[in-house]
């Protein structure tokens, strides 16, 4: 075979490689398929009925760095990483994060792509990633995913996971925090409208969709682009939504993201917010009653990513929207849990 006849087939080959990755990914994005939405569970600090560690006997305590676990919930296996810092006391109560990934990833990436196990070793604190079904969470009637289709309670699964970590871990209630990112900020907003477990939440680049009318007395801070395409700031319909027809239905009908926050205040009997503008960033904070605050951060013509973050190989190869420099996300979320524990 002579030298251009290999060059040609070392390009073939190459090309290859990069459509089927690109297409693997294209099926992660695009599959988003919902029928129903999940049940509504009040949660306690307790893992909810039909819900088992995976070993038998007494559970064993958790190694310092990232680990692997599994739980029983609703006759369902999942899965969860978490990260305990080494220096952590095993004895003195931790805050714990539940970081929820968006539709394209799963918990590893999460941990992976986000830089909380960095933040958890400086500031103390436990960080865990749990896994969607299908790379996904159910949050309404049209979003997001198998699990919605099939009926998947992940309020119940994120509940469970946090008394599963509570019964191995010395976890503080009163500074457990839930954070996502698109569709997993989507199930943080449900988690505050269905439960009690959070002192308070962290959205990036999401929305709340479905009823919420007596969501729980906590702080909630929100970040998005102004130039989002999947979950517009503005509410209209983003470049995945297909009005919930056909056989994999994506509808995001949340409304403009600053009108869902205001009504969040109203409900929380919030203050007039004060707004600052610093370059791109403009934070529009709100006081509330009991030392609560609600908190709208947006960037101006950033895309629908996690501001801080490093670029991944997919967003490359798929021209997603690089993570704008303009903010922190994980650093400005932290601080702010760390400023908002449950008042008791």
């Amino acid at each position: 075979m002579n030298r251009r006849t290999t060059r040609t087939a070392t390009v073939t080959r190459t090309a290859s490689a990069v459509v089927v990755a690109v297409g693997v990914v294209l099926t992660v994005l695009i599959g988003c398929d919902v029928t129903r939405p999940p049940r509504r569970e009040a949660a306690v600090p307790t893992a909810p009925p039909g819900s088992t560690p995976t070993a038998a006997g007494p559970r064993s305590p958790v190694a310092g760095g990232s680990s692997a676990h599994r739980i029983t919930v609703a006759g369902r296996e999942r899965t969860f990483r978490l990260y305990r810092p080494a220096k952590l006391s095993p004895s003195a109560p931790a805050p714990l994060v539940v970081m929820l990934h968006g539709a394209l990833g799963n918990g590893r990436q999460a941990e992976m792509a986000y830089g909380w196990n960095a933040a958890a070793e400086r500031e103390g604190f436990v960080v865990a990633y749990p896994d969607g079904l299908q790379r996904s969470w159910a949050v309404s009637a049209h979003c997001c995913g198998q699990p919605a289709h099939d009926g998947v309670d992940d309020v119940a699964f994120v509940v469970a996971t946090v008394a599963d970590i509570s019964a191995r871990l010395s976890i503080d209630p009163n500074r457990t925090y839930a954070a996502g990112i698109s569709n997993g900020g989507m199930l943080a907003y449900r988690l505050a409208c269905e439960t009690t477990t959070f002192a308070a939440i962290g959205v990036v680049a999401g929305t709340l969709l479905g009823p919420c009318p007596s969501p729980a007395p906590i702080s909630l801070v929100h970040i998005h682009g102004t130039a989002d395409d999947v979950v517009p700031y503005d509410g209209r319909p983003g470049k995945l939504d297909n009005g919930g027809a056909g056989r994999r239905p994506v509808k995001i009908d949340g409304g403009p993201v600053a009108d869902q926050v205001d009504r969040w205040r109203k409900v929380a009997r919030c203050a007039a917010p004060q707004a600052r503008t610093a370059g791109a960033v403009t934070t529009s904070a709100a006081r509330c009653p009991d030392g609560r605050d609600v908190e709208l951060i947006t960037i101006a013509d950033a895309g629908h990513q996690w501001p801080g973050a490093s670029p991944a190989m997919v967003e490359r190869l798929l021209g997603m929207d690089p993570p704008s420099s303009a903010l922190a996300a994980t650093e400005t979320i932290w601080r702010f849990f760390a400023a908002h524990p449950r008042n008791s």
